[in-house]
């Protein structure tokens, strides 16, 4: 799989090949939204990655949406990923920290705050706690000052990433969290600037993106989307137009790249990569029977050229070796489904290599 193993540039970096370990939620941050080193190691196992994308990290307290998920807004916060990003570069790796903020997909229990979101609809989905499982709330929807305030947050957390030694920021927007509720019709219901057409929805993604680069570099930054997915409650009306929308208003941003998480809808992505001219990072998934990605799908997407870069979840998850394995054309370690959320090192940084 030549193609995977290529060199490509991603923002200001030269990845050594084309693999890129998606972010994947942990919940290991047992004190304060701080990693430990036990995540130090766990990132620094797979720095053979072309670019590693951190789980999601929350940019504010009110941003956190689950249970032991990391911050990027203390300095205790900070000063922990220093470790993580000083093994990844040790190990000869790159390291991108996703910013996080889940919006309405979130509980006072978490932070003492009632979710906030686009407009005051309930996800309908629950959370998970040690003590049972508990509904979110409708959220507060958020004013002018509330949406001033939270890209105030995004940008500060970036800066803290930087502070705290990564290569760059990945923006959430996919999965039904705070971006992606801005930009769905069935989450978005709002009459002012934010909402209603599908130029104002895109507005908060990209004013988002805007004062992050302008904070950071915009090479330093990228976005992820995940058209017509329905997790956390969501619905879109209209994906193809509203991503191709999203394209064309973040086109003239520079960012190292647009990282889509493909749902069985490979026109969609085509549509994306012919509106977005930069660097385009997918987790390939061109049909519903395609769960979870292999490596012949990434290459695929890389021959067909709707990709630059594959980001791969759950093979990453089980085989930090996985460039090797995939050259020696497997076997693969399968993942460990019960130890993915919380714990110690089972399930984390104890999958064997091939060596």
């Amino acid at each position: 799989m030549s193609e995977l193993f290529e060199p490509v540039t991603v923002g200001a970096l030269e990845l050594p090949n084309r693999l890129v370990m998606a972010p994947m939620t942990r919940s290991r941050a047992m004190h304060a939204g701080e990693v430990t080193e036990l995540t130090a190691e766990y990132y620094a196992q797979r720095a053979s990655a072309g670019l590693i994308i951190t789980e999601g990290t929350q940019p504010n307290r009110v941003g956190q949406g689950y249970i032991w998920t990391p911050g990027l807004h203390t300095e205790g916060q900070v000063a922990a990923w220093r470790k993580v990003t000083d093994a990844v570069h040790a190990a000869g790796g790159r390291v991108f920290v996703q910013l996080l903020h889940t919006g309405r997909v979130g509980h006072p229990s978490l932070h003492g705050e009632t979710p906030l979101a686009p407009s005051p609809l309930a996800s309908g989905e629950q959370l998970f706690t040690p003590e049972g499982m508990l509904d979110h709330p409708e959220p507060r929807e958020m004013t002018l000052d509330d949406i001033a305030r939270t890209i105030e947050d995004f940008t500060a957390a970036a800066r803290n990433a930087v502070e705290a030694g990564f290569d760059g920021v990945e923006l959430h927007g996919a999965n039904g969290y705070l971006i992606h509720q801005f930009l769905a019709d069935g989450s978005n219901r709002r009459t002012d600037a934010y909402g209603g057409s599908i130029a104002n929805r895109v507005r908060f993604a990209v004013e988002v993106a805007r004062s992050v680069a302008d904070a950071i570099g915009p090479e330093r930054v990228g976005l992820r989307i995940s058209p017509g997915n329905p997790f956390n409650g969501i619905s879109e009306s209209d994906t193809d137009d509203l991503y191709v929308a999203l394209a064309r208003e973040l086109a003239p941003l520079g960012l190292a790249y647009v990282h889509v998480m493909e749902g069985a809808n490979r026109d969609t992505t085509r549509r994306i990569r012919a509106e977005w001219p930069g660097t385009l990072i997918l987790n390939p998934h061109p049909t519903a029977e395609s769960y979870p990605a292999r490596p012949e799908h990434g290459e695929e997407a890389l021959r067909e050229g709707v990709a630059d870069a594959i980001a791969f979840g759950e093979l990453w998850l089980a085989n930090p070796d996985l460039p090797e394995r995939i050259r020696a054309g497997g076997p693969y370690n399968e993942a460990d489904r019960a130890t993915f959320y919380g714990g110690d090192a089972k399930g984390y940084t104890d999958y064997p290599t091939l060596g």
